[in-house]
């Protein structure tokens, strides 16, 4: 009697053991496929910070309607089962399916034009079909709300299968499963950070399915008395194996291939490093020029046709305006082409700052970390580009948030005669920090007296409060002359600049008095210099109702957002189009 006795109990200890194991995978598996609905609505949407925070939003709310919805299944052993294999249906193809509609709804004007026969160059835009694309690109979050739904049955229906086991009412049922439920979520997680965030989508989508898949297969195993029409069960089984094969074998050609209509032109290189996707296109014109565009987070960083007009915008006047360039930090910046405009100044010394190693190796040879045959292509290329930037011997690179990294230059009480601030546009609230009062004034104390910074400040037409707020931030950091300055970049349309002195003269000033420009530039003369310091009339008419962005305030992330949401939505072939000819 005793022997039965311990017998049924380590029966219900082993059966125990698997489903709350079964339970933290599942848990893990559901934040990662959050993780990874988050991250491509930011692709295509272009605001990864607002996608995430959307998508974390809708699938919490979802799946609380789906543990209120749990108590309508009757059977919680069949309803569990299948559940965890449509779960995993989704998780896997989501991300390949709703890129497969945006690429038809991209298509479709060219489909209906070929259709209908209308003129080579008739243009179909606007209207229903901007409204077809539109919805297209939100899909992820109607993704991410229906596997919300799903995983939010998971808890109510596993703790009915443990007192089924059981036989009768658990005390702590509850907190046993939401305590399995958090471990798999933190496991999820800290497997997310360190392996899947820099994988492949297809991938990281693929072995999450995996896992799920086989949790699920083994408790359609063990409990395949309890679960009705087991055998077409173990049939849909069956099928999601053949379909997870086939997409870990054919997933990333295929996202190759519809990633190609987010952009303007042919996706030659895409990864995903720790703390950004990174894409590179090239457009063939003629027979031997090519044009090659990056993009950071969807948002294009440069295009190798006209970045020599906004590093020479960016570096040039700064670089005049301080009385000596022997010295110059660059804060961002990773692709070398600000420090190969500093080099043709021949200065002792060039420090440069940035957070991701990842992409200055792409850039360099000194600091690559990949080294295959489609890295090393690209690479030559961008070593071309740059010139070589990072392999100067005068020039250091330190990995880091510029934030922490510059405290070192302080205490060494170190000053540069040029400081060039070329970070993206603070569309991410960590982004923000680096366009504080906090930072400038930091940066202030190792610029050197007669020394000039410059900053990189979004488009003064498209957000022109962004655009202010930054010059009004950089004078209450303390700088005693601060002006700000514009040009157009075809890529980009019109583009702006922050400028500023800790004492003596103004820099346009010092640019006015230099008639003779020192270094050769193929775009720079001295009237274009001189010009780019007008602004339109009544440009600073509201400067007083323009805030500072103090840090911690998150002002220009707030104003920058909501200007480009605004102006130009959702990032979109026409709309990138429409900006470049502005």
């Amino acid at each position: 009697m005793k022997t039965a006795i311990n017998t049924n109990r380590f029966r219900l200890f082993a059966h125990d053991a698997m489903l709350i194991s079964i339970m933290a995978v599942l848990a893990a598996c559901g934040l990662i496929y959050e993780y990874l609905l988050s991250h491509y609505a930011g692709r295509v949407l272009g605001i990864v910070e607002t996608a995430i925070y959307t998508m974390i939003g809708v699938m919490i709310v979802s799946m609380g309607l789906g543990a209120f919805a749990a108590k309508a299944l009757k059977n919680p052993f069949s309803a569990f089962a299948w559940l965890e294999a449509t779960v995993a249906l989704i998780g896997m193809s989501s991300v390949l399916v709703i890129s497969a509609i945006i690429g038809l709804t991209s298509d479709l004007p060219t489909i209906l034009t070929d259709a209908f026969n209308l003129p080579p160059d008739t243009v179909l835009e606007g209207g229903m079909l901007e409204q077809i694309k539109l919805y297209a690109r939100h899909l992820p979050y109607i993704a991410g709300f229906f596997l919300g739904f799903f995983i939010g049955m998971e808890i109510p229906l596993i703790a009915r299968v443990r007192e089924q086991v059981y036989g009768r009412h658990l005390k702590n049922n509850a907190g046993t499963i939401y305590g399995a439920d958090y471990i798999g979520a933190g496991v999820g997680a800290f497997i997310w950070v360190t392996s899947m965030l820099t994988m492949d989508i297809t991938a990281a989508a693929v072995w999450t399915a995996f896992f799920n898949i086989v949790a699920g297969c083994l408790f359609l195993f063990c409990y395949w008395q309890e679960i009705r029409r087991a055998a077409w069960l173990v049939g849909f089984h069956v099928f999601l194996l053949v379909l997870l094969f086939v997409i870990a074998d054919s997933g990333a050609y295929w996202m190759k291939s519809f990633a190609n209509v987010l952009y303007k032109d042919n996706v030659i290189y895409q990864t995903n490093s720790k703390y950004q996707n990174i894409v590179f296109t090239e457009k063939k014109i003629g027979h031997d020029q090519q044009i090659i565009d990056m993009y950071l987070n969807g948002r294009l960083q440069f295009s190798s046709a006209d970045e020599h007009i906004y590093h020479s915008m960016l570096t040039y006047p700064a670089l005049l305006a301080s009385r000596k360039a022997e010295r110059a930090l660059v804060i961002g910046g990773g692709d070398g082409l600000a420090v190969r405009n500093i080099l043709e100044w021949d200065p002792d010394e060039v420090v440069l700052i940035d957070l991701d190693r990842e992409l200055v190796g792409l850039f360099s040879e000194k600091y690559a970390l990949k080294s295959d045959e489609k890295t090393e292509n690209l690479r030559a290329q961008m070593l071309t580009l740059n010139q070589g930037a990072f392999e100067d011997e005068r020039v250091s690179v330190i990995f880091g948030d510029a934030f922490i990294e510059i405290e070192p230059l302080l205490a060494q009480q170190k000053l540069f005669d040029v400081i060039v601030v070329d970070l993206p546009d603070p569309s991410h609230p960590d982004l923000n920090k680096l366009y504080s009062d906090y930072f400038y004034a930091r940066l202030r104390q190792i610029l050197s007296p007669d020394g000039a910074i410059v900053v990189q400040s979004t488009s003064p037409y498209h957000a022109h409060s962004a655009f202010v707020s930054v010059g009004k931030t950089m004078k209450q950091a303390g700088y005693q002359h601060v002006e700000q300055f514009r040009q157009n970049v075809p890529s980009f349309g019109e583009w702006g600049w922050t400028i500023a002195t800790k004492q003596g003269s103004t820099p346009s000033s010092r640019i006015r008095e230099k008639t003779v420009l020192p270094v050769k530039n193929n775009y720079i003369t001295h009237d274009i210099l001189i010009g780019a310091f007008a602004m339109p009339a009544n440009f600073y008419q509201s400067i007083d109702e323009i805030k500072v962005n103090y840090l911690g305030s998150g002002v220009l992330y707030d104003y920058h957002t909501r200007a480009w949401q605004k102006d130009v939505g959702v990032f979109t072939n026409q709309s990138a189009s429409r900006i470049e000819n502005e």
